[in-house]
């Protein structure tokens, strides 16, 4: 059997990791942590699971996942979040995808655990390419921010859900798409690109009616109302911290 890898990036993530790291401690011939300097004990845990941790300041979730890429040793390399559990199914399909290969990377439907139920419709199918092989150049592409794994070669999927434990609560859901809209609105500056007011009015009521109607989020009910509504919420933001920015920009310069 081909050795596999398994790589994360951390940050206080003590609440999450033991079940991530239970549910593929069976498969994986070597354990990558690249963690950025946590203050619980999200290093120790890894470290009871065999991992080589690795502290290192933050980069950006681009070249911090790039980071643990490089350090893997394995012929297959599984990268996964800190909030994300691979499935018993799933973890019958990586081991045959790396047993008898078809392909150089695997995508995996990630599956969504929010406000006490896995939603069946709102980002579904999410697929994520997770399962890649070394020799085929696997790098995180894209900005510090919406960052995306690629490879050169032949993809499929597998079979089998990554479940995705990623916000605690509706609080959770809404604070991070606050920082995520902020972080956005950065990476748009720095690629650019201006405010303009009509992406401010338009675009977050195209982004509600996308995930509600489009997608379906409308089946799963209260959870996917409250999903699409956080679609607005940070495409919105989004656009307003952009034109704050620009102002503080205009305001320094006028100053100076």
């Amino acid at each position: 059997m081909p050795r596999l890898s398994v790589a994360l990036i951390t940050y206080n993530e003590e609440e999450n990791l033991p079940k991530t790291l239970e549910a593929v401690r069976d498969i994986a011939n070597e354990i990558v942590v690249v963690d950025s300097h946590s203050t619980d004990k999200t290093r120790e845990i890894a470290q009871s699971y065999g991992a080589k941790v690795f502290k290192e300041d933050w980069k950006g979730f681009r070249d911090q996942k790039n980071s643990a890429l490089e350090k893997c040793s394995g012929e297959w390399i599984l990268f996964l979040d800190a909030d994300e559990v691979v499935s018993k199914e799933l973890k019958k399909s990586i081991l045959e995808a790396i047993k008898n290969p078809k392909a150089e990377g695997y995508f995996l439907n990630r599956k969504t655990f929010y406000a006490g139920k896995f939603l069946e419709y709102t980002w579904q199918p999410d697929w994520v390419l997770r399962l890649v092989k070394k020799s085929a150049n696997p790098r995180w592409e894209g900005g510090n921010v919406h960052e995306y794994l690629k490879i050169d070669g032949k993809t499929a999927k597998l079979n089998g859900f990554l479940y995705h434990y990623t916000y605690k609560n509706i609080y959770d859901h809404f604070q991070k798409s606050l920082k995520y809209a902020k972080l956005s609105a950065e990476e748009l500056h720095k690629k650019g690109k201006n405010f303009k007011i009509h992406k401010l009015l338009i675009n977050p009521f195209w982004a509600f009616f996308r995930q509600y109607i489009l997608k379906r989020g409308f089946l799963d009910g209260i959870r996917g109302l409250s999903v699409a509504v956080s679609y607005y919420f940070s495409t919105f933001l989004k656009y307003l911290f952009l034109w704050e920015i620009e102002q503080k920009e205009k305001n320094k310069n006028a100053g100076s």
